[in-house]
């Protein structure tokens, strides 16, 4: 008998079809291969919807919250496109039906009023001046909490900064006045010793830098815990490495802390900008009265004087899908520039 016909022993025909099944293409419908193996590929939807029920049913709550208060307002913004009256009918959105289709004419409205537009320069002034002071605060107060080596005075601190987070925008506005208002601690206290009090709760000159502070000292803390979380992330062993190559504390802040920050620096900003033209409704509108409208008018209060005030919605509306659009375009331009400077921002590329 010769070579060729000699049969192959039963090993060997084992790890020949072992090595066909390897490398034969896998299949997308999870099918099995010819002697029984279940090849690798895409599980189906509802094998997938098993596996993973759990967490869907777990974030099914906050999906519905979104939708029923994120989304089907959306639907809302048609009035601005008519001269919406609610009153033509007891169902306000049978009323959205029965209204007169006037097309731009709101936006044309909004365009010639000066006041819409003074509303816009404020929100500008606001949003650079907490971007410029607010922004960085957390960042220092982050690299300045990681420093300190022991536990438990970093927790201490940590606590208290983050603590007026909580604080509602009234408690806030509240300690401020009671600290630097013309019958605050302060006020009384230079009258005290002869020297003329002051009330910066009623200037309008420096308004702006006002609530610029109430903002750090009330949201600082949230950001500082981002910060800290992105800071943890860091192995100390590159800390230790660069210590023993001689680098010094800020060698070390500036070549490792720092860029390790990066990406969450620029998630942050990005997020920031987008809400540029949200520089916090109801801590102005709190001080409205105190500083007239002059200095505390900005783009949401304007929309909420003109719609919920004034009952002109479909005005109102109109404002508020500029502002939409607006922040839309803002968040994209942001989201491009954090491209270039090879961060990922919000979504990737």
């Amino acid at each position: 008998m010769s070579h060729s016909t000699v049969p192959r022993s039963r090993a060997e025909a084992k790890k020949t079809d072992e090595k066909t099944d390897a490398q034969a293409p896998a299949s997308d419908d999870g099918a099995t291969g010819p002697h029984g193996r279940r090849r690798q590929g895409k599980l189906s939807l509802w094998l997938r919807f098993r596996r993973d029920r759990t967490l869907i049913l777990m974030s099914l709550p906050a999906v519905l919250l979104l939708l029923v208060f994120n989304y089907i307002p959306i639907f809302g913004n048609v009035v601005a496109f008519q001269d919406y009256d609610p009153y033509l009918s007891d169902n306000g959105f049978v009323a959205m039906f029965e209204s007169p289709w006037v097309g731009f004419e709101q936006f044309e409205r909004i365009f010639q009023d000066s006041g819409f537009w003074h509303a816009l320069q404020n929100t500008f002034v606001l949003f650079s001046l907490q971007l410029v002071l607010f922004f960085p605060i957390p960042i220092l107060l982050a690299l300045v909490i990681n420093s300190v080596i022991r536990p438990r005075v970093r927790a201490v601190a940590q606590a208290i900064m983050y603590l007026p987070h909580f604080f509602s925008w009234v408690l806030v506005v509240t300690v401020f006045q009671q600290i630097f208002g013309g019958a605050g601690i302060i006020a009384q206290t230079l009258r005290q010793h002869g020297y003329e009090g002051f009330d910066l709760m009623t200037d309008p000159g420096i308004f702006k830098f006002l609530v610029t502070a109430e903002g750090v000292w009330k949201d600082a803390g949230w950001g500082i815990i981002v910060f800290l979380a992105a800071l943890s992330a860091v192995s100390n062993d590159l800390y230790e490495a660069a210590a023993m190559d001689g680098a010094g504390r800020w060698r070390r802040m500036w070549h490792i802390t720092l860029p390790a920050l990066r990406p969450v620096i620029a998630l942050l900003l990005v997020l920031r900008v987008g809400d540029a033209l949200t520089v916090g409704f109801e801590q102005l509108l709190l001080q409205r009265d105190s500083v007239g409208p002059g200095a505390s008018e900005v783009l949401d209060t304007y929309v909420w004087w003109n719609g919920i005030r004034n009952q002109d919605f479909s005005y109102a509306a109109a404002a508020g899908l500029i502002k939409g659009v607006v922040g839309l375009a803002l968040v994209l331009t942001a989201n491009k520039v954090a491209h270039l400077m090879g961060e990922q921002g919000v979504y990737k590329k």
